[in-house]
Order: structure tokens, then sequence, then C-alpha cells
């Protein structure tokens, strides 16, 4: 598929909510992400998780790319002990998927933003960047520690958003979730993340 390197007309609203529980010493890991989006135009995401590494436990990749008109909600809950081969995963897609062509447009700016944010203590890092911006308005908030990462995305903008987010048990090394996204277009993002160890239950929707 032809790559796009232009601002098409877009409109996206993201909204994730992600908890994953302890991700050093011993215990249980767990992830939780409930997500929307809506899509007119064109998008490339990948999501992909895992309870162990290697032929061992659950594994779920699910992804989508193209142009047209989507709607879409997803729900993964996963949870795997530390000190054990137990593990399970539930996964629910609901979605409305419509094929139309996009075109692409030209585009004069050199405007760019980008941030990313790692906590080796706990095993997670987010990212996000834009570029061929129109306008942007953004809001977002970090915090780290020994203990927590809590990361929250609030962007609007006319251009090119780029979203990445991965997080590695400690443990045995496995990578329990690793997302990215490529949005294109008028784009309207709004996520939270937490990660650790008993994070504070602040998400907005359950």
């Amino acid at each position: 598929m032809k790559r796009l390197t232009a601002v098409i007309s877009v409109f996206m609203l993201v909204l994730i909510c992600l908890s994953v529980g302890p991700a050093s010493g011993g215990g249980n890991r767990t992830l939780t992400q409930h997500s929307y989006l809506f899509v007119n135009g064109y998008m490339d995401e990948t999501k992909i998780y895992e309870t162990d590494y290697g032929f061992k436990g659950q594994k779920l990749v699910v992804g989508t790319r193209g142009s047209g008109t989507v709607s879409r909600r997803q729900t993964i809950d996963l949870w795997s002990s530390n000190t054990s081969d137990e593990s399970e995963m539930y996964f629910n897609e609901w979605g409305y998927f419509e094929y139309h062509p996009y075109s692409e447009g030209p585009s004069e700016s050199d405007l760019k933003n980008a941030l990313c944010a790692k906590n080796y203590d706990i095993g997670s890092v987010v990212s996000e960047s834009y570029s061929s911006i129109r306008d942007l308005v953004k809001d977002t908030t970090i915090y780290q520690s020994e203990n927590v990462s809590l990361y929250q995305i609030n962007s609007y903008l006319h251009g090119t958003a780029r979203i990445g987010a991965r997080f590695v048990n400690k443990t045995d090394r496995t990578t329990n979730m690793l997302m990215g996204g490529l949005y294109i277009g008028e784009v309207n993002i709004r996520e939270e993340i937490e990660v650790g160890e008993n994070p504070p239950l602040t998400l907005p929707c359950a």
C-alpha cells in the first residue's frame, strides 16, 4: 500500500484506558485496556499482547490498516503469574468497517513536536510525535517513579500523529504489550495509561 506523506481529510477520536499491574518482583501481572476509535480517512495500527515469551502462554495480534470509515471498540484483559505458568487473556472487538478511497494532498509544513518517556524501574515506554502540523493543541502529563508510571495524552491537530507504547515484565523480560498507531488528518486523541506495582485506579473508564 502506498504510504501517505501528506494530510488527508480525516476525523479521528481515540480513547484508550490502560491499567497494568505489578511489572517487577513477585505476584501477578495484570493489564486492562479499553479503547474507542473513529476514523474517516487513513490509519495504520497494530497491537500485540502476550502473557509469556516464546511458545508459552497466550498470544494475540490485532491490527487495522487502510482507508475508509472505521468505528471500533476494543477491550483486553490480561493476567499472568510471576511465580507459576498460570495466565488468562480476554479480548473483545466490536467494529464497523467501510472502505472508501483517500486522496493525497500537498503539505508545506515542517513544524514537528515529539516526546518519549521511559521508566526503567517499571519497564514502560510511551512516545508521541506530530509532524506536518497545520495546528496542534496538546496537554500531556507524565509522572514516573520506582513504583508507577502515569501517562496522560490529550491532543487535537490537523497533521500526522504517531502514538506508541511498550510494557516489558522485568522478571522474565516478556513484552506484555506492544502497540503503535499512525493517524493522518484531523486527529483527536485522548489516552491515559497506568503501569506499575498496584497503580492508583484513576482511569476515567472501567
